[in-house]
């Protein structure tokens, strides 16, 4: 009932979006005198911010089309290499031919889709070969595809570190941390050929009894069967995925959202002060980051409720507990071949100081000269792997721990 309310609040507001969008073209339009009084740029600007926060956010693109590698401009083109049912492979072909390091850069299935990580493929993609996991909305996969949960995810990952052979380098952002050091620790214990690497873990919930945030608190207070009442839903029949239940991507931003909704509202506030001021520049910026920021999908019920068990209620990787396809268990320290670097952000208010770091204390027979933990002053969750920190002072301490471990 609560998907279908929310799909009947957005037919009801298209009155309006379209009222926003006249008013728009009307006040801003170069032959109406008007337009370019105050009073004409505060009634555009009003309208605009009507329209932004009525809006549906579709998946945005990465629109990455060009990269430079020395003195050489590179065209970049997007190759969708493997799919799967919920997920697809997509590599950012660089017309050059060079040897650079392969990179299989896992992005968060945690609300926001895969183009969040935008920054971070266009840093590294000068000197690596650039693989990401472009995560579908669940609510766009068929029912009759079946099931998709965590052990599902690590399955997705080894599949994608096989298809991709050895020397592989892994990188996860945030959510997938611990999938991905799953993965690493069960191909490490069949001795697999293709076990990657180096892997780098940024600011991932690999131990959340460590420093807890208001996120972790959030979750370890509930129970699971509460998480599964509250806020698991079925996709209402006017999308492909009729009747999966799912975790509704416009509840995981109403939670993004309060966790700094002061912060959300200056932000709208200060869009609006530069529409009327005329700054073209700071506005888009402000509709830049906020049409990537308010573009939601919705998660795989069973997916979203194991990783909720067993990364923060149970605890089951630190505590050594974690289990895979019925009863195998993860084991970090059968990693030895794998270089582990570990990233995390002062401010993270997500994955709070030393819960990413944690995963140096389960990998014990990794050799000390083959990990690096850093920890960058400054900056929040998103700033780890996004903006200036990341390019200038984070991403060239990853990009030479990729080469010292190639």
């Amino acid at each position: 009932m609560l998907y279908h309310l929310h799909e009947l609040n957005r037919v009801a507001v298209r009155p309006l979006r379209a009222v926003a969008h006249a008013a728009i073209r009307v006040y801003r339009h170069p032959f109406v005198p008007i337009a370019f009084t105050p009073y004409g740029r505060a009634v555009a600007a009003s309208w605009e911010l009507v329209e932004r926060l009525t809006r549906r956010h579709e998946k945005p693109v990465f629109g990455l089309h060009a990269t430079h590698i020395g003195n050489h401009l590179a065209t970049v083109e997007e190759e969708v290499v493997q799919e799967r049912s919920f997920c697809r492979l997509i590599r950012f072909r660089r017309d050059v031919a060079r040897q650079d390091p392969r990179v299989l850069l896992v992005a968060p299935l945690s609300g926001h889709h895969a183009t969040l990580l935008r920054d971070t493929v266009r840093g590294l993609l000068p000197d690596h070969d650039v693989y990401v996991t472009d995560w579908l909305d669940a609510r766009l996969v068929p029912a009759a595809r079946g099931r998709f949960d965590l052990d599902d995810y690590i399955s997705y990952l080894m599949q994608f570190m096989q298809f991709l052979g050895p020397d592989t380098h892994v990188i996860a952002v945030c959510q997938p941390a611990v999938p991905a050091l799953a993965a690493a620790a069960i191909m490490a214990a069949e001795n697999h050929p293709c076990q990657p690497r180096s892997m780098t873990l940024m600011g991932g919930p690999i131990d959340t009894r460590v420093n807890p945030t208001k996120v972790n608190g959030f979750a370890a207070t509930r129970s699971l069967d509460w998480f599964e009442r509250q806020v698991i839903v079925p996709v209402p029949l006017n999308y492909p995925g009729f009747n999966r239940r799912v975790y509704p991507g416009f509840l995981q931003l109403t939670g993004f959202m309060s966790m700094n909704m002061d912060r959300h509202v200056g932000a709208h506030m200060q869009l609006y002060h530069h529409l009327i001021k005329g700054d073209g520049e700071g506005a888009e910026g402000h509709r830049r980051f906020y049409d990537e920021y308010l573009s939601v999908m919705d998660l795989a019920a069973d997916y979203y409720l194991q990783t909720i068990k067993t990364v923060f209620i149970e605890h089951a990787l630190p505590r050594g507990e974690m289990r895979w396809d019925e009863g195998i268990r993860v084991e970090p320290r059968a990693i030895a071949k794998t270089a582990l670097m570990t990233v995390e952000g002062e401010l993270d208010d997500i994955s709070g100081l030393g819960q990413t770091r944690a995963a140096h204390a389960l990998c014990t027979a990794i050799p000390d000269e083959h990990r690096v933990h850093y920890m960058q002053p400054g900056v929040g969750h998103f700033g780890i792997f996004n903006g200036r920190r990341w390019r200038t002072e984070i991403l060239p301490r990853v990009r030479e721990f990729i080469r010292a471990h190639a």
